[in-house]
This record gives structure tokens, sequence and C-alpha cells, in this order.
């Protein structure tokens, strides 16, 4: 399950998580465990609320943050 920072129109970045990444003919996109980038809670969302659905016509882009595996690539190198 990706961890995404999810860039919305007009708003503070949200960073959670999703079970896939959209296709390009989906319109709406599920995250889970929705918060603000430093972890806290999100200011309009109910206590309790656990997943949201965004349009994908309110979000500028999506950002995928690297898992645990993906941070041990080795990019470039100088001798």
């Amino acid at each position: 399950m990706p961890t995404v920072l999810i860039h919305v129109m007009n708003d503070d970045p949200v960073m959670g998580e999703m079970d896939a990444l959209p296709d390009p003919k989906d319109s709406m996109i599920v995250v889970k465990n929705p918060r603000r980038k430093d972890g806290k809670d999100l200011n309009y969302l109910e206590a309790n609320v656990s997943t949201m659905i965004w349009p994908l016509l309110r979000i500028n882009f999506i950002e995928i943050m690297p898992s645990g595996e993906e941070e041990e690539i080795i990019t470039s190198y100088r001798e």
C-alpha cells in the first residue's frame, strides 16, 4: 500500500495510503488514513474518519513516497 502526498487545489497537501495508484480512466481516488503532511489530523474531518474519496478534478498532482526498499537504490557514483 503506497504512501502518497496529494496536492489538492487551493489547500494544503494531504498524506495518506492508497490501495492502488489511480488509473488514467479513474475519476476519483480513495485515500486511507488521511492526515496533514506533519502527521496531524485534518481540521475539516470528523475524528473517526479513516477513508476519504476525492474527485481527481480537485487534485493537482500526487507524489508517491519511497518505501524502505526504494530508499536503498544507489544513484550516481563518482570515483
